[in-house]
């Protein structure tokens, strides 16, 4: 997947050291076990938070043993004592989520989207998941969680981990060390856009308050072909050149189709009450515009960062992103349009409209007949309004000095006889072999890093430090908005904007004294897009665009962070004979060769013969 590409985009890299006093503290906790069992490990106390409060309608920002809204979730956690499990199976299948007709899926227990994970803040969450997929591998990412010192969990197959294979279980254990709303996805090929998929609610404490907490509420877009289908378009130039437009959009895995069929998601309201609802973009491709009609929201938290609130009557939420808000239910009956459409100032497109019905208790349901707000968002922005609770600064004395340049590229490519659209790092397509994860080569104490993997190491020395990039979508590169996820870390938005960074002109719209942290970011059509982040946990953490064609044909790198503090799982345990038993799968299994990124990879190539031989 190698080429020469005349258009691109640019990152730049910037390290400079922290200085750091905080440090953990620790303190008993004496709280009930209500599950599984009970940790010896200290518990993690924010010292300066000892007051005794009620979590309730009244006082969210409370929460218990110390914690509240006030706690710094990057230092200071709870310690509950529970491990709560969840036993996920993923089967070959066929759904019919909007009416137009079942097609080929990959269900997690025969759900879409899957089984909810619930958990609290401080809890620790075991899941088993089980692979009985005849031909493909799987490997599930529990998106935005730090997984600070855990990263053999992350679930990034070919980066932390070997990909399950079929016949195979694994199951991957970490902490809930942040609260709030996510999901959890395959990041085995273009699994998750054909259902495995599934939402994550982390109680805690919150900026605003609220009485009902309607649970997290998924929107995503939808193909009568399958997303392997549709990716192996999107591939080919040949079949025409650029990713087919989704058929339809779910909201909480149902719709209407265009010819009536089908059923929209219904809500119910509880007039005079504040609810919480949590948004989640589990789409493949498309960037969504949010709204309720004659409800404003108000926002409190977006990923995994709560929020000082603030009200707005649309969001525009890309792929992978979540926001949690509160609706009060002010209009004593009636019933309400939840629209969710796909955001053509993010280039996004997509055939159907994304409609849910909110309807008042005591209200008999009907299709509504309410309007949309006026003055809907232009431009495809990383909201400036949207101020982190927890205050953190970034140091900004050496951005200036110590940029490195690491060019991302994009454009068409002959392999083959094939046309192939391929985004490239230093001229070459992320392409990593899901059998021997970087995990691997750094367990055998072997640096020879394969190019293709794209490993860039960052502060090696330091104790602690932060490392800055300036993300440059380079001039004559096709103007998409793409959505930047960053594994093991929130990033730190230190500015976005139009055409090319420069440092001596651009530098004083950079915000360093607590700008907007969150783990995926907008990197704007034409524009640029400049981080930071803390390199204080040890790993090997993947950054990728988040649609799927796109971490597909290559874009992606892997931050090689504290190379000699990684925690790697101990010699014969489950991680081992994850690896061993992919490897023997694939020395015995049928031919399907890999065609692409290995990270979003499609089994087998052809798309013709995909679905019988996928049942």
């Amino acid at each position: 997947m190698k080429s020469l590409l005349a258009v691109g985009l640019v990152l730049v890299g910037i390290s400079t050291s922290l200085v750091d006093g905080a440090a953990l503290r620790a303190e008993r906790l004496a709280l009930p076990v209500t599950e599984v069992e009970r940790s010896a490990e200290p518990d993690v106390v924010d010292l300066e938070q000892r007051q005794t409060c009620v979590h309730g309608p009244t006082n969210r920002g409370c929460w218990t043993g110390g914690f509240s809204i006030n706690t710094d979730q990057y230092t200071s956690w709870p310690n509950t004592g529970r491990t709560v499990q969840y036993d996920l199976s993923i089967r070959n299948t066929t759904c019919n989520p909007d009416g137009h007709g079942a097609r080929v899926c990959m269900l997690i227990n025969g759900k879409y989207p899957g089984p909810l994970i619930t958990a609290n803040w401080g809890d620790t969450i075991r899941v088993t998941v089980r692979n009985f997929l005849q031909h493909n591998g799987t490997s599930i990412h529990w998106h935005g969680f730090r997984q600070l010192n855990s990263v053999s969990q992350d679930g990034a197959n070919g980066v932390t981990e070997c990909a399950l294979a079929p016949g195979d279980s694994k199951t991957y254990q970490f902490r809930a060390t942040e609260y709030g709303t996510s999901w959890y996805h395959s990041h085995f090929s273009n699994q998750y856009g054909d259902g495995v998929v599934g939402l994550i609610q982390i109680n805690g404490p919150a900026t605003a308050n609220y009485d009902i907490d309607l649970g997290p509420y998924a929107i995503t877009d939808w193909y009568y072909i399958t997303s392997f289908q549709a990716a192996a378009r999107a591939f080919n130039g040949g079949l025409g050149g650029a990713p087919p437009t989704g058929d339809n959009i779910l909201i909480n895995g149902t719709n209407k189709n265009a010819n009536g069929g089908g059923n929209y998601n219904r809500v119910t309201l509880t007039p005079g009450k504040k609810h919480r609802l949590r948004i989640v973009n589990t789409a493949v491709d498309a960037t969504f515009r949010v709204s309720l009609d004659g409800h404003p929201f108000q926002v409190i938290a977006h990923d995994f960062v709560p929020l000082v609130p603030y009200t707005t009557n649309y969001l525009q939420v890309g792929i992978g992103q979540r926001y949690d808000v509160i609706i009060t239910a002010d209009k004593g009956s009636g019933n309400f349009w939840f629209r969710a459409d796909a955001d053509g100032n993010c280039q996004s497109v997509n055939n159907g409209t994304g409609r849910s019905i909110f309807t008042y208790q005591g209200t008999v349901v009907a299709d509504p007949t309410t309007a949309a707000a006026p003055n809907p968002p232009t431009g495809c922005l990383n909201n400036p309004v949207a101020t982190p609770k927890t205050v953190k600064n970034v140091p900004s004395t050496q951005f200036a000095t110590q940029a490195q340049n690491l060019p991302v590229s994009f454009g068409p490519v002959n392999s083959n006889g094939q046309n192939l659209v391929l985004w490239t790092i230093n001229g070459t397509s992320m392409i990593i072999d899901p059998g021997k994860p970087t995990l691997k080569y750094v367990a055998e104490n072997n640096n020879s890093f394969p190019a293709s993997y794209n490993v860039v190491s960052v502060s090696p020395t330091a104790t602690v430090s932060w490392t800055f990039w300036v993300i440059q979508q380079a001039a004559g590169a096709p103007p998409i908005a793409h959505p930047i996820h960053l594994h093991g870390h929130d990033m730190y938005i230190l500015g976005t904007g139009t055409g090319t960074f420069s440092a001596n002109a651009n530098l004083a719209q950079l915000q360093f004294n607590n700008p907007p942290r969150r783990d995926v970011a907008f990197l704007p059509g034409g524009g640029w897009l400049v981080i930071a982040y803390p390199t204080d946990n040890p790993g090997a953490w993947l950054m990728h665009c988040h649609i799927a064609f796109h971490v597909s044909m290559g874009l992606s790198v892997q931050f090689l962070e504290r190379k000699s503090q990684i925690p790697l799982p101990p010699i014969n345990s489950e991680w081992y004979n994850t690896c061993r038993n992919w490897n023997n799968y694939q020395a015995n299994r049928p031919v399907y060769p890999q065609d692409d990124s290995g990270l979003k990879k499609r089994w087998p190539p052809a798309v013709e013969d995909y679905a019988s031989r996928l049942l």
